[in-house]
């Protein structure tokens, strides 16, 4: 029996090892593949341009235009999703003039959805930084508690991608609030004051926020105007600010950390497999040579990102979406069917399910919403 036993349990302990060396094994996700799949594409597929399968599922609301969505998985096993939304049915004003963010929960990362509650509004008063239109959210934990970074103004009539854009932050202990604003009054970051700094007089102030946690500093990246690049004026690039806590004060870096000679914007950010990775919007090609899609960069520090280590994060919406029909698309707004404001779900430390917004409405209702890709593996 004492050899029986023991032959059982060395039969037991090999079985944990493998099954340990499986849950160790992880997805290289940077480079999967250098076919040429798009016409004019310059760098590599990465694994989740390749993967990601379209499911159908959408983040929508029949009273609201449904925009950037980032996800999270709850501590209820919920999956909690903080969208931009706004009362208009256009996307071009209604974005920087009416939106809020909204809390929508769902049972499974395809739904379907169910509005819980508006976690952040504009204040509607005159002199305040965020009197309009909390937009573009992003979701993540950090130490004890969740935080949203987002954009506001305080005047929606100063043009498309105004330079009185500003960036905030609000925590909870819980992901149904109460939402404390950072500071004094929620705002971390706007374009420096210094002319010899380079977010100085940025036409677009600062936007596009996402953050994260490194080496226990609280990291904030966001977006802003450089004078020139190479001879180009109005271009744009990434940086980071950090604090030592979620309240701050964020301090931003004296120089952008992306070295893109081109527009990119729509950032969204995650860890994985010890790195550091930005997905960015590439709406016109110049970076990957896919035109309307994304680029996926990697960092071992997670404070430089070069198009050395980049690839194609994702394609067009019908590189996806086989059933796609053009015929039936409702095009509320831009020129063609691409993902925007894209954001990553991750469950068990590891990128699940893409969350993106598309002008295009492939399914020709007129409003448009947030699409929901899950990644296989």
């Amino acid at each position: 029996m004492r050899k029986v036993g023991l032959a059982l349990a060395i039969v037991a302990i090999m079985f944990s090892c493998k099954s340990i060396k499986k849950e160790e094994k992880k997805t290289e996700i940077l480079v999967a593949s250098t076919e040429k799949l798009d016409e004019g594409v310059k760098l590599p597929y990465s694994y989740l341009a390749l993967n990601f399968e379209w499911t159908g599922a959408t983040i929508s609301d029949e009273n609201y235009t449904i925009w950037g969505s980032s996800p999270i998985m709850g501590d209820d096993g919920k999956v909690h999703v903080f969208c931009a939304r706004w009362p208009e049915f256009n996307v071009d004003p209604g974005w920087r003039r009416s939106c809020e963010v909204a809390h929508y929960v769902a049972e499974r990362p395809e739904g379907p959805y169910t509005f819980v509650d508006v976690a952040v509004r504009g204040t509607g008063k005159d002199g305040d930084w965020d009197k309009f239109a909390p937009h573009n959210p992003e979701i993540k934990k950090i130490g004890d508690y969740y935080a949203i970074v987002f954009i506001a103004n305080d005047n929606p009539e100063r043009g498309f991608h105004p330079a009185n854009q500003k960036i905030g932050l609000v925590y909870s202990k819980s992901l149904n609030g109460p939402w404390k604003k950072a500071g004094k009054n929620g705002l971390i970051l706007e374009a420096s004051n210094d002319s010899t700094h380079w977010t100085y007089g940025s036409g677009l102030g600062v936007d596009n926020p996402c953050i994260t946690e490194i080496d226990g500093k609280v990291v904030v990246y966001f977006k802003a105007k450089t004078e020139e690049i190479k001879g180009h004026t109005g271009k744009a690039r990434y940086s980071f600010a950090t604090a030592d806590n979620i309240e701050g004060p964020y301090k931003m870096s004296d120089q952008p950390m992306t070295d893109n000679d081109s527009y990119l914007e729509d950032a969204t950010c995650f860890s994985y497999n010890g790195k550091h990775y930005l997905i960015t919007n590439d709406n016109h090609g110049e970076m990957s040579g896919v035109k309307g899609g994304a680029v996926l960069w990697e960092s071992e520090s997670g404070f430089h990102f070069s198009l050395d280590k980049a690839s194609v994060a994702f394609r067009r919406m019908p590189a996806y979406f086989k059933a796609y029909d053009e015929s039936k698309v409702s095009k509320v707004y831009g020129s063609q069917a691409k993902f925007e404001r894209p954001k990553i779900l991750m469950i068990d430390g590891k990128p699940a399910y893409l969350f993106a917004p598309s002008g295009w409405n492939p399914f020709g209702q007129k409003r448009v919403s947030c699409n929901i890709l899950k990644i296989k593996y």
